[in-house]
């Protein structure tokens, strides 16, 4: 059939109803029931990162249907993937609302359970498949070359594993026409969303694009929908769930005293003859580093290094920076135990570079820590001790962001601990007035 169309000739194939399809068509119908946000999302090839931030009946999984028969339609012959958050929701969420949408179309396709579900649709230029996969096992798609990709609720999964997986996800959208990366979500606070569309470093990156989609915007919502989500949520809830804003959904911020107006600096003293300061916190894969400088009683934070592979990494980093300043390292105390090296622990690794360490022989208890941090951001007296410089992005973004969980304890699965607890080893150690005499006698013995 393909070789007998005449050029310029809509490619037509018979839907299960036993009438044409044209492709064309097909799209139009599809697109003319969308509402403004949807179509957004929907219509936008061009973007190689593109995401839905919704509220709760925005109508972002028909954005999500409609986008992946869009994207077919585009790869005829090539490969694409959904992806839900666990392997049930394929079935109750994807599968009934995407079989729904395919009928209503009258696109032809047929439907394989075993041993992974996927969906083949018959379109004019080739059978073309969608596999359906979970972020649980979302490493089953290495080694498969896709045309796109498209994750639902993201928000919803670790932010460690969404984190892994994003970049692997990228790295197999390597066929096709029109490769690109989509996802839907209900923002739960600063998770995998806000990391890649909302924070003030993703929304410099031409390659993404966020769509935010209001629960109003969707014309098909029972009428009393939005009343009753109002009176059940509070008004912070209602920022996230009516309107998909980014806001705080745990309870409270960790650096509550922390303040853009009083602790972000763009003009910083003349640190040059000073020694770095160096707070360290080990992960494998993450190493993170806050560089500062001590000027009295206050604590200047000049550098920052975020996902540095290994401590070796990390050192030549700060090494390369600084070649020629005397280095006070801070490091998480564990990393005397431990390694990424199999001859010498994370440690002395660090003083193998000329680095002295400083670090105690174990950790203070973690509420200390941060004490120690929130007293030097702003004291009893209303003194401002820390200080830090606008390019360091990341320290100032952890800080804001950073909460508690339900139990009470700092949030470790956000990512924004990593940098703040390289802080707090280098303050906690450096400002504690325990430690206000060190590389002195004190008469009092650290374990």
């Amino acid at each position: 059939m393909l070789a007998a169309a005449p050029e310029g000739h809509v490619l037509q194939q018979l839907n299960h109803f036993g009438e044409l399809i044209d492709t064309d068509q097909l799209l139009q119908r599809i697109h003319a029931d969308l509402h403004p946000g949807q179509l957004a999302f929907v219509a936008d090839n061009q973007t190689q990162i593109i995401g839905i931030s919704a509220g709760y009946g925005a109508g972002k999984t028909r954005a999500l249907a409609a986008k992946a028969v869009t994207l077919a339609a585009a790869n005829q012959g090539f490969i694409g993937c959904v992806m839900e958050p666990t392997g049930p929701l394929i079935r109750d969420i994807w599968q009934n609302d995407f079989e729904d949408f395919l009928e209503h179309y009258e696109i032809p396709y047929t439907f394989r359970a075993s041993p992974l579900p996927e969906y083949m649709l018959h379109l004019p230029g080739g059978d073309t498949k969608i596999l359906c996969r979970s972020f649980e096992n979302w490493s089953r798609i290495i080694g498969l070359n896709l045309a796109w990709v498209l994750a639902d609720e993201i928000d919803t999964v670790i932010p460690a594993i969404a984190n892994k997986a994003f970049p692997k996800i990228l790295g197999r959208l390597r066929s096709g026409n029109v490769r690109q990366f989509g996802a839907a979500s209900t923002p739960e606070g600063f998770r995998w969303m806000w990391t890649t569309f909302g924070s003030e470093e993703a929304q410099t990156r031409e390659d993404r694009k966020l769509i935010k989609m209001r629960s109003v915007d969707n014309p098909h919502l029972p009428p009393d929908f939005i009343e009753r989500l109002e009176a059940n949520y509070d008004p912070t809830l209602l920022k996230a769930y009516l309107d998909g804003e980014f806001v705080n959904l745990i309870t409270g911020t960790v650096y509550d005293r922390f303040d853009r107006s009083k602790h972000v600096i763009s003009k910083l003293p003349d640190t040059e003859r000073e020694p770095l300061r160096v707070g360290v916190d080990f992960n494998v894969g993450n190493m993170s580093a806050v560089i500062g400088v001590k000027l009295n009683s206050t604590l200047f934070v000049i550098d920052e290094i975020s996902g540095a592979h290994d401590t070796d990494s990390l050192a030549q980093q700060i090494k390369a920076r600084y070649p020629d300043r005397r280095i006070y390292v801070y490091p998480d105390a564990s990393g005397g135990n431990r390694s990424t090296n199999a001859s010498q622990t994370d440690i002395q690794i660090l003083e193998s570079y000329g680095m002295a360490n400083q670090s105690p022989r174990a950790n203070p208890p973690v509420r200390d820590r941060v004490s120690a941090v929130q007293a030097l951001l702003e004291n009893g007296k209303g003194q401002v001790r820390l200080q830090i410089s606008t390019s360091c992005k990341r320290m100032i973004e952890c800080l804001e962001l950073q909460c508690y969980t339900e139990k009470g304890d700092p949030d470790k699965d956000s990512g924004h601990d990593h940098m703040n607890d390289a802080l707090g080893y280098l303050i906690w150690r450096e400002f504690n007035p325990l430690h206000m005499g060190a590389g002195r006698s004190t008469g009092i013995r650290l374990y």
